[in-house]
């Protein structure tokens, strides 16, 4: 018999919002339903944050 329940994953746990009926082991398969975006923070500037659609010569660099 197949069940559903819900949980949550965090820091390689799985903690489940209910205890499953009739099942004291089995096998599993986890899927996760939505991602949330973790913001990076600290680093104000990232690589290629500021390029456009030219790339650089050596004579944008000469005075």
């Amino acid at each position: 018999m197949l069940q559903a329940i819900e949980g949550v994953y965090k820091n390689g746990t799985i903690k489940l919002a209910e205890i499953p009926k009739a099942i004291s082991e089995s096998r599993v398969i986890v899927t996760f339903l939505e991602v949330k975006p973790t913001l990076k923070t600290g680093q104000m500037m990232y690589f290629g944050m500021f390029s456009g659609a030219n790339q650089s010569t050596e004579n944008d660099f000469s005075v």
